[in-house]
């Protein structure tokens, strides 16, 4: 069993990490920025070593300062949280060469997976519905059209390596087509320094659905269920659920079936979400596939029972699921509201600074993923998220009562959040319902 694990992160997924590595009896390592030196993750971690300068290029994404820590701590292993290196393969491959154990699936496997294309290729090898859409990268706008011409109209405009919604673009027509082509290959050059593309269909409003897969070193995998993360502003996710109240129980297997059998495509090894996009048909399509824990995993986590960092940590000890798809039941409905700092009447405006005073709720079926204190001060660097608010009901209608509850009572002064908002969301009669679907936002 792992012994030591150097968290390379922070924030809230931080703080989840080294918790669960304490009820497991192992040390844990902090790492953090010269803006976090206050931050609750170097206060809970047995240690925490400086990675340099506030800029996330300059620490948190500095694979050598991190691979020191490691070294100096005497760690074991890397658990990369979301974000930052979670899904590069190049500090997988790092941590492999240094022989150091990367709490995650083997650098080739990311490598594989991260680049859209590939990924693509493979499902559709392994017979998992995918969306009609070019086969090989596109590099310019006239290979592009002709491509788009073929799919047939609306198309979207993809970045083939990256993600978080940077490097799209819709075209409608032919007549939108060179300049969404050239918007998004400038967008992708500039966030993930590769101008590398491709083409597909672009399926309007569907639902966003993600399978949540473990997978040991056994050959094992399981699926636990999925999540609804259709609730998105910009391609950034606001509320998720689990179950989706859209699946009906054949579905579910059906879809559930699909994501274990991508898996197994992939060659998949440890935590993982398999993504589909969801039409009102019943029609689905492999979107993506993520190769790290999601933000929003606590919600299957309370369906489900499994403590998700925990298996993770196991599968990365060499250890057997110690469950199979039969004992994985799904109980009630769950629901997570992401509390950013920001201000939606400002356009979303983040407002990092001091918070002067804050109060979160607890009670019966009420979880608080966060790293936020009274004193504590968000710097301006990094992702607006604060804290994820997370409830369970015996089924949906009482989750939502319990997430409108819980909201209510969450004080944070100082900043700016967009608590108000999500309350309005979860007040809206077409939320309440279930009618939701990507669109559901509407962003001019």
């Amino acid at each position: 069993m792992i012994k030591k694990i150097l968290i390379a992160n922070r924030g809230e997924i931080a703080v989840r990490i080294i918790r669960a590595c304490r009820e497991m009896g192992i040390e844990t390592v902090a790492v953090y920025s010269e803006a976090d030196k206050e931050a609750l993750h170097t206060k809970l971690a047995d240690e925490a070593f400086c990675i340099g300068p506030a800029p996330s290029s300059e620490s948190y994404l500095s694979m050598e300062q991190i691979i020191s820590a490691t070294i100096v701590s005497g760690a074991d292993a890397i658990h990369p949280g979301f974000g930052f290196l979670s899904e590069n393969s190049k500090f997988a491959e790092f941590c492999e060469q240094c022989g150091i154990t990367f709490i995650g699936p083997t650098s080739q496997v990311i490598a594989r997976l991260g680049n859209k294309q590939i990924a693509r290729n493979t499902m559709e090898a392994a017979g998992v519905p995918v969306i009609p859409g070019s086969r090989d990268p596109i590099y310019d706008a006239a290979d592009g059209a002709r491509a788009a011409g073929k799919i047939g109209y609306p198309v979207i405009v993809k970045a083939a390596l990256g993600g978080g919604g940077k490097g799209m673009r819709v075209a409608r027509d032919p007549g939108e087509f060179e300049q969404s082509f050239r918007m998004a290959q400038k967008e992708a050059q500039m966030a993930f320094g590769d101008g590398t593309m491709y083409i597909e269909h672009f399926v309007e409003n569907p639902r966003h659905i993600e399978f949540q897969i473990l997978a040991d070193t056994q050959g094992n995998v399981v699926h636990l269920g999925e999540r609804d993360c259709s609730i998105q502003r910009n391609h950034q996710k606001l509320i998720e659920e689990s179950p989706c109240p859209a699946l009906s129980v054949k579905l579910r297997k059906k879809m559930g079936e699909t994501a274990v059998r991508a898996a197994k495509a992939a060659g998949y090894m440890n935590a993982g979400t398999i993504e589909f996009l969801l039409e009102k048909n019943g029609k689905f399509y492999f979107m993506e596939m993520n190769t790290r824990i999601q933000v929003e995993h606590p919600v299957t986590e309370w369906v489900t029972g499994i403590d998700l960092i925990k298996e993770q940590i196991r599968i990365a000890s060499g250890c057997p699921l110690s469950f199979g798809q039969k004992e994985i039941q799904l109980k009630g409905h769950a629901i997570e509201c992401r509390i950013n700092a920001e201000n939606p009447q400002k356009g979303f405006r983040p407002s990092p600074g001091t918070v002067t005073g804050v109060y979160f709720p607890g009670g019966n079926g009420v979880r608080v993923d966060t790293a936020v204190y009274s004193g504590y001060t968000i710097p301006p660097y990094y992702d607006s998220m604060i804290a994820k608010l997370i409830v369970w009901g015996q089924d949906r209608q009482e989750a939502i009562r319990r997430m409108r509850s819980a909201l209510g009572e969450v004080i944070i002064e100082g900043v700016d959040t967009n608590i108000d908002y999500q309350y309005d969301i979860l007040n809206h009669p077409d939320y309440q319902a279930g009618n939701i679907d990507i669109g559901f936002i509407s962003v001019e």
